[in-house]
């Protein structure tokens, strides 16, 4: 008897699991159903301008054929919507801007633009690319920007070696990666990839702990494709490389795990692994809310519901009339210079590829 109702519960699971894959199909099926390429594709689901979906039994996300048929019968498609992910390098964003490539630069290395992705050209250096509706609603926020002579403020970053464009990357794929899910562990796997192991092991000194991080971190939508150098990369552009901006990180994990053991301990050896929505599982959430994306589709996470408010970056203030809790925190973190001399590490870097346009 108990065999039999084994066989029973399968059999309907495997059925639940089937009727709910039956109104989706696969990403790349659902590329080619909206005449997309697989970048395109991947930078609209970062955006936020297509939703996915993920298998209740877990696997890789799908799209829903509602979903489909929901883009497919918007005005102007498929113009329309691959106008929406068409990116730009540096010099057709300043043809679209019209300024010189050299001026182009100087505005993204100080902040002023921010990357949506990036490749490695044939000589493994970064060529970062840009949203061309993003650049068009630059221009028409910051024309004074576009002409004449630079400010001050400006030529000062610029004289000091500022280059912002992997940070204000880094910083709004962090920040989508967080909207993605509610759960306190995920969110914690997602500030955790932005650490190095070595900063990650001062804050997170439990290996159990550190290995259901690894395990949970977002997935991009198509799997983890192509060149080995090229998702090398991303994982090294994903890590906080400015000690204020390290020092963030670590202060936001430290909150985010309170938050997750209160919820719940980190599997142990001897028990199961708990099945948990990745922060690439998709709720219903509103489809053109705007994001940042990773580098090209084997690195673009499946968006989710919009973000749940928190704290800004920005420095930690700890209230004066409560002595303990302010070191505990300081004592966790991990501060003593650990952080310069992380940046100082950084600053030599790893060799993999250097930074282009």
């Amino acid at each position: 008897m108990a065999v039999t109702e084994d066989v029973c519960t399968e059999s309907a699971a495997v059925k639940a699991a089937s009727a709910a894959a039956a109104g989706t199909m696969a990403v790349g099926t659902a590329a080619q159903e909206l005449r997309l390429k697989r970048g395109e594709f991947a930078i609209a689901v970062h955006l936020g301008l297509i939703r996915l979906t993920l298998p209740p039994d877990g696997g890789r996300p799908r799209a829903g054929c509602e979903e489909v048929d929901r883009l497919r019968s918007q005005e102007g498609f498929p113009e329309a919507l691959r106008e929406r992910v068409r990116t730009v390098g540096t010099a057709k964003g300043a043809q679209q801007l019209g300024i010189s490539p050299d001026r182009f630069t100087r505005l993204a290395r100080a902040g002023c633009l921010t990357p949506i992705t990036f490749y490695l050209n044939r000589y493994r250096a970064i060529v970062w690319l840009y949203l061309a509706d993003e650049l068009t609603g630059f221009a028409a926020r910051e024309s004074r920007l576009l002409t004449g002579r630079s400010p001050a403020w400006l030529r000062d970053q610029l004289a000091g070696g500022t280059d912002c464009r992997a940070r204000n990357w880094r910083s709004r794929r962090v920040e989508r990666l967080l909207s993605l899910t509610e759960d306190p562990w995920a969110r914690a796997a997602v500030l955790a990839d932005s650490l190095d192991p070595v900063q990650l092991a001062e804050v997170v000194d439990d290996p159990y702990e550190r290995a259901y991080l690894a395990r949970i971190r977002p997935e991009p939508a198509f799997g983890p494709t192509g060149p080995p150098l090229a998702r090398e990369t991303m994982a090294y552009l994903m890590q906080a490389d400015e000690p204020d901006e390290m020092l963030w990180r670590r202060v936001s994990l430290i909150m985010e795990l309170d938050n997750a053991r209160e919820a719940r301990p980190a599997p142990r050896p001897g028990g199961e692994w708990r099945a948990m929505p990745r922060p690439g599982s998709v709720r219903e959430g509103t489809p053109d809310s705007p994001a940042d994306a990773g580098p090209g589709p084997a690195s673009v996470p499946v968006p989710a519901i919009p973000p749940r408010s928190g704290p800004a970056p920005g420095p930690a203030q700890a209230p004066t009339d409560v002595a303990e809790p302010a070191l505990g925190l300081l004592a966790r973190i991990g501060l003593r210079g650990r952080t310069a001399r992380a940046a100082s590490r950084r600053k030599s870097g790893p060799g993999r590829a250097s930074f282009g346009a």
